[in-house]
């Protein structure tokens, strides 16, 4: 009788630990996909812009503000679903005893608002960095593809971790993916530019 006691108790702590386990790595998840947006979008938005200025001011310009927008749309976005995640919870809590609540098991949604908006921001400054400190236009384009590969294939494989997905994969979806939102940007606003608008 012990045994199974002992038996069930350990089958408790497993179950605990995988479930932690899984719930941590949903919001690493969520921070990985967070930054990689952040540094696809943000890359676009610059590759798009140089597709038609080719001075490091306005493409810095063009990135910061893709910085901002994105983390604060993403902020925004986050908090108004976990406040909803949260009422949910706590009417549910409330039906099932009788109107009382467990703060502590709720998620917090501002801590959620932030973390997606850091995560997103992570992503933001790469290419950014990348593009900084380079004048000439056509290595200051290679630079930003170099420095954002590098990223998303690091991105690509922190997820297929996270995931447990085949990491190489996973990594290259990722970079194909990062790449075909550059390309598209940059040929979409060659063209509308070509034609005078």
């Amino acid at each position: 009788m012990e045994t199974n006691n002992n038996l069930n108790l350990d089958m408790e702590k497993d179950q605990e630990t995988a479930f932690d386990y899984s719930k941590r790595a949903q919001w690493l998840r969520a921070a990985v996909l967070g930054a990689n947006d952040g540094l696809v979008s943000t890359a676009s938005l610059m590759m798009g812009i140089g597709a038609v200025k080719q001075d490091v001011r306005t493409m810095l310009l063009t990135g910061f503000s893709g910085l901002v927008a994105g983390a604060c749309s993403m902020a925004i976005g986050e908090f108004i679903s976990v406040y909803s995640q949260y009422d949910i919870e706590v009417a549910q809590m409330k039906r099932e005893s009788g109107g009382e609540t467990n703060k502590e098991k709720l998620p917090s949604p501002t801590l959620a608002a932030i973390a997606s908006a850091l995560a997103f921001s992570l992503g933001a400054i790469v290419p950014l960095l990348a593009a900084a400190f380079v004048k000439e236009y056509k290595v200051r384009i290679g630079v930003i593809v170099a420095a954002v590969t590098l990223a998303l294939v690091m991105f690509g494989w922190l997820g297929a971790v996270l995931g447990k997905a085949p990491v190489v994969k996973s990594s290259l979806r990722v970079v194909i993916g990062g790449w075909l939102a550059m390309a598209i940007t940059f040929g979409f606003t060659k063209l509308v530019g070509s034609h005078g608008l």
